[in-house]
């Protein structure tokens, strides 16, 4: 029997959040906040209202909503991300004795050691190698290996749909998998993965319906059904079954030509796969019964890698974004006093 997952007490807990660079993004239904830490030890804190997308009704149906959802996600994300460098990459600018107090305070106003619009350049140059290094490794790489492949295959076995998909599936998580354990590797990715698990505590501590504080979030899994590696995970596995559509081969057309043709069609189906795998997270984010867990399992087990134990500044950070998307009416009930002061 499916049983339905009681979050927040009898209420549906619909916020979520990202990793930033020194910082957590928390995103309510009605506002979005980030609190990331500077490098003098202080908070900075920042929070706005949601913006209505005053999309037509369709936008909203199951499939649909996934592709227009991670679109939004995607643009709030590099925004705040962007703003997290900035705060984070500040230079502390020590007050003179010939500075007055105003004068001190100007100086610690964010400024990024590499300037705003240098910085601004690098991400975007950074996201399109990162695009450009995406289609390459998840969408020809597979193919390409598999041509390769299919001289040392019967033909029975080189043709067949089933085969060709879950080599290329395996191939990809492989990759991903890879790629993650490589780049945690990295002080400063592995500190982001150490807020990503801020993130997961403090989101749990919440849905368990205690009060937010440092030592009870601690006391929570970093795990998450609703995370992001999750849905990469999902999304891989729901195109390796859209791959078992594409036939392996077309008679009479050249095999390099015809990996280029299947890549092509790969991507083409990247908005149906992103909404399936968008609606198979909202169900292991609501439900708990077997099949809910059997989807979860491997982005569970991919967290190991990008959700990390964080330290106690990191959840100060967490909750402290938390409690400003909270409704009002909440906030008393579950955010410590001190949180609020903070």
């Amino acid at each position: 029997m499916s049983k339905k997952k009681q979050e927040c007490g009898e209420k549906k807990c619909s916020i979520g959040g990202q990793a930033l660079m020194e910082g957590i993004m928390m995103r309510g239904p009605l506002k979005s906040a980030m609190a990331v830490r500077r490098p003098n030890g202080e908070i900075f804190f920042e929070e706005e209202e949601n913006k209505a997308s005053g999309r037509p009704r369709i936008c909203k149906l199951p499939i649909i909503r996934g592709i227009f959802g991670f679109i939004d996600s995607m643009k709030l994300g590099y925004k705040y991300l962007m703003r997290s460098a900035e705060i984070a990459c500040e230079e502390e600018t020590e007050p003179t004795e010939a500075q007055g107090e105003g004068e001190a305070e100007q100086s610690t106003e964010p400024k990024s050691s590499l300037g705003k619009a240098t910085m601004t350049v690098m991400m975007v140059i950074a996201t399109v190698l990162g695009v450009v290094l995406a289609l390459v490794l998840f969408m020809w790489l597979p193919s390409f290996l598999y041509s390769l492949l299919k001289p040392l295959l019967s033909e029975e076995l080189a043709d067949n749909r089933l085969l060709r998909s879950a080599f290329e599936g395996v191939l990809k998580i492989l990759v991903l998998v890879a790629y993650m354990a490589l780049v945690s590797l990295m002080k400063d990715i592995r500190r982001t993965f150490m807020y990503h698990g801020a993130e997961h505590k403090t989101i749990f501590c919440y849905e368990k319906g205690f009060e937010l504080t440092v030592e009870n979030v601690k006391k929570q899994r970093r795990f998450h059904p609703r995370c992001g590696t999750s849905f990469l995970i999902l999304m891989l596995l729901v195109s390796i079954v859209a791959g078992m559509f594409i036939p392996p081969s077309i008679e009479g057309v050249d095999e390099t030509l015809y990996t280029v043709i299947r890549a092509a069609i790969k991507l083409l189906l990247i908005p149906l796969v992103m909404g399936v795998g968008y609606e198979l997270l909202r169900l292991a984010g609501r439900y708990d019964n077997l099949f809910t867990r059997i989807i979860s399992a491997p982005g569970m087990w991919l967290q190991r890698i990008t959700v990390r134990e964080p330290t106690d500044d990191m959840i100060e950070c967490a909750i402290m974004a938390f409690c400003a998307v909270l409704p009002a009416v909440e906030q008393p009930a579950v955010c410590a006093e001190e949180q609020e002061e903070a």
